[in-house]
């Protein structure tokens, strides 16, 4: 396995981890045997659920670490106080003492239920820390803001268009990758779709509309028809637009779309807002598409990228119509695309409009994330030397839950998840229809009586030293996503106020971090 990046190694890092583990060699705890747990404390974009991503790349991550000659000498001259036997330590180490637990990729995750556990020597997992945050931070804010697109669009297919906006070549390469897995239909990044298998999409774009400024620019006017016979393109296209009446359209922009029908017959679907959608574009595009028809080709449709996109789609999708009456010709149905900084919101605003659009193409605000710019995972100590460890804050919610936990999930009688639960590592999961009291992290008086009817467990080894089994396919963690969307509460996915999910721990679980916040809390004397 390599990383999808050749940026990603030991030195992605900040450089905190590295001095981190320079002072626990010095003071003899690198080898101390520590648990870390990746969580994050609030779901993005003001929802109730998290697309979990990323977890192949940190496998790829772990089975490449390794420190060479030149990052080495690299350090030395940067670190300050350099230890020879520090840079010797670090030449040999990798990831044969470390174990990681994670959820499946793919899986829906919840605030403060560890996305991954890494379990190893206390150096190294600190090292690990920086670049494990960020190829799971980015790609799980990715695939849920996908997701959430993808609800809002309903039944209608939405593409990645995203990579011109993205934050850099690697941003623009991992929104690709993980806005498909999210449940996009494909997108425009060619060499996501060369690495990843994603579907490919695109259309064409306004400089190529533009390019043309009259019918005398198009160098040959036949195309041969699906039977391999040359015909008279040029000549059926104005055929049309006589039998139309659209002789008052831009000339130049009829000329683009007469060449781009001429290259990509099967595939025609044109870009029709460059000079007036309805009075130029549409008409232009009916033009060449019923040419297209009789030669045996099926045009695509048209792209939307400005303008009120509703009231378009619906006046295109008449002009449709009406043109296939008065010619009594008629196309299988025209896609209908729609771009031009498209969100969440333009999504429900449409859908409470009313459109035509069949396919939308959403760029800035998916792979910019524009609503929510990071997912603040965090990656916390919760055990030294089989002692667990609580980080305390005055603000409750950035406690942390100490300990080697796992974790489950509670699906109810109709089939729904209800609740996550932690538990210490040593606990015995919940049984299926006996009753389970589920606690608040941080709250006493809330607690729940739940009966499961069944119990799923959310956690997996999948390190030990070496990988164990086979990471999930791009397309195997998609479904996922699917299915996990597709049995969770409508409450949990609505867009606006959507009802909180629990997640708890077991009853043994919080008391004993209770019992451990007291005795970490430091008790201030007042005078």
């Amino acid at each position: 396995m390599k990383p999808a990046s050749n940026h990603v190694g030991p030195m992605l890092t900040d450089l905190y981890e590295i001095t981190m583990a320079s002072a626990y060699f010095r003071s003899g705890k690198h080898n101390d045997r520590a648990v870390f747990d990746l969580f994050f404390r609030k779901n993005p974009f003001g929802g109730e659920f998290t697309v979990a991503a990323g977890i192949a790349e940190i496998l790829a991550f772990v089975e490449n670490f390794r420190y060479s000659g030149s990052d080495i000498a690299f350090l030395e001259k940067t670190l300050p106080r350099w230890s020879p036997e520090f840079g010797k330590w670090l030449r040999q180490i990798d990831c044969s003492e470390v174990r990681i637990h994670a959820v499946p990729e793919g899986s829906l995750v919840f605030p403060r239920v560890p996305l991954i556990r890494v379990e190893g020597p206390l150096g190294i997992c600190q090292l690990l820390e920086s670049t494990l945050l960020n190829l799971i931070g980015y790609p799980s804010l990715v695939a849920t803001n996908a997701a959430r697109l993808k609800l809002a669009a309903g039944s209608k297919r939405v593409v990645e268009f995203g990579l011109r906006r993205a934050q850099g070549p690697d941003g623009g390469l991992s929104a690709s990758r993980y806005a498909y897995l999210g449940g996009l239909d494909g997108t425009s990044n060619v060499l996501a779709g060369q690495m990843f298998g994603i579907p490919l999409a695109g259309t064409q774009a306004h400089a190529y509309v533009s390019a043309f400024s009259d019918l005398d620019e198009i160098t040959y006017g036949t195309l041969a028809d699906t039977d391999g016979r040359e015909r008279d393109f040029v000549g059926l296209v104005m055929k049309y637009r006589d039998r139309l009446g659209y002789g008052n359209t831009n000339n130049g922009e009829l000329a683009s779309f007469i060449t781009y029908a001429q290259a990509f017959p099967s595939g025609f679907l044109a870009l029709v807002d460059t000079y007036d959608t309805l009075g130029s574009g549409v008409p232009n595009f009916l033009c060449v598409a019923f040419a297209l028809l009789e030669l045996g080709y099926k045009p695509k449709g048209i792209r939307l990228d400005s303008g009120d996109l509703a009231h378009l789609s619906k006046r295109s999708r008449r002009m449709f119509k009406d043109a296939e009456k008065r010619t009594g010709i008629y196309f299988e149905r025209l896609t209908i695309v729609a771009s031009n900084e498209i969100n969440e919101a333009t999504l429900y605003s449409l859908n409470l409009q009313g459109h035509e659009i069949d396919l939308f193409g959403i760029g800035t605000h998916l792979v910019t994330c524009q609503s929510q710019p990071s997912l603040g995972v965090v990656y916390k100590l919760v055990e030294i030397n089989g002692r667990p460890r609580i980080k305390l804050s005055e603000d409750s919610s950035k406690v942390t839950i100490p300990g080697r936990k796992k974790a489950c999930r509670l699906i109810g009688r109709k089939g729904y998840p209800v609740a996550d639960l932690m538990l210490g590592e040593d606990e015995p999961l919940p049984q299926a229809g006996r009753r389970v009291l589920c606690c608040h992290p941080y709250d006493r008086a809330k607690r729940s009586w739940v009966t499961p009817a069944d119990v799923v467990p959310l956690h997996e080894l999948i390190w030990d030293g070496k990988l164990v089994g086979e990471p999930a396919s791009l397309d195997d963690a998609r479904r996922r996503v699917g299915e996990q969307i597709g049995s969770l509460r409508e409450d949990h996915k609505r867009p606006l106020n959507p009802t909180p999910y629990k997640v708890s721990l077991s009853e043994n679980l919080f008391e004993f971090m209770q019992k451990l916040w007291m005795e970490s809390a430091v008790v201030r004397e007042i005078s």
